[in-house]
């Protein structure tokens, strides 16, 4: 079965040409429009009915009706240590972050950054947190890095060190998102390297916008490992169920 995400033809509704004068308009709920929590563009209702994600794996973050380890996992151990999710991939996810990913809305990478520091601070602190980054093509394309967007926030928000240019896309892949689970992980294979001169640390903490089959965090997990990593997790924003 193929699983379409971050399918979209919103409008953008912000850009880094609002962002010097946003100290001139109180916070707007991207989701009702309402007066947003001080200093977040959120209202309280909404971020109460955000799809924050509770019950699900350890090791792939699939939701479940209590917390443990899926049968998938099970029978098949995954490359990551641990997979952390925000959200459900549900409304308004399913909104905000293809606003953020295709139409360059740095209102809702805060919105979701701040969140995603909020479920992820009590987590065990990595030695680094590393962007699963685009391939050049499609940043000469898109012009932006939506993932190391959130990576930024995030590593600001809980003092984490980022390292932005430690793995690589060296292969121009098809894009994921109409792909079935087995085109995935052909589509991904040998798709990223380790910086050779850089000095890899012992915990990673792989960050991605949204996860589905998990063939794109596998394939870089896999990467680091080879490279000497001892500890590869994942925190995504949002998972697909």
């Amino acid at each position: 079965m193929t699983i379409t995400v971050n399918q979209t033809s919103q409008s953008k509704v912000d850009s880094r040409l609002r962002a010097p004068l946003c100290w001139l308009f109180a916070p707007r709920c991207l989701v009702c429009g309402q007066a947003g929590m001080p200093g977040r563009d959120l209202c309280n209702a909404c971020h109460a009915d955000l799809p924050w994600l509770d019950n699900a794996c350890e090791r792939c973050a699939l939701p479940l009706p209590h917390a443990g380890t899926c049968g998938a996992c099970l029978q098949h151990s995954p490359p990551l240590d641990a997979v952390h999710a925000a959200f459900d991939y549900a409304f308004p996810l399913d909104r905000l972050l293809p606003r953020l990913k295709f139409h360059r809305d740095f209102a809702a990478g805060r919105v979701l950054a701040q969140c995603m520091a909020e479920r992820f601070a009590t987590l065990p602190r990595p030695d680094a947190l590393v962007p699963v980054p685009l391939h050049r093509m499609r940043l000469r394309q898109r012009g932006y890095d939506q993932t190391l967007e959130l990576a930024k926030l995030l590593a600001r928000a809980l003092a984490l060190p980022l390292r932005a240019k430690l793995l690589h896309r060296q292969k121009s892949t098809r894009a994921q998102s109409r792909l079935d689970a087995n085109a995935r992980r052909r589509n991904l294979r040998g798709a990223f390297r380790v910086d050779a001169a850089s000095t890899l640390p012992a915990h990673v903490v792989l960050l991605d916008d949204v996860m589905t089959t998990g063939a794109t965090l596998h394939a870089a997990a896999i990467a680091l490992r080879k490279a000497g990593a001892q500890r590869v997790d994942a925190w995504v924003c949002a998972r697909v169920a």
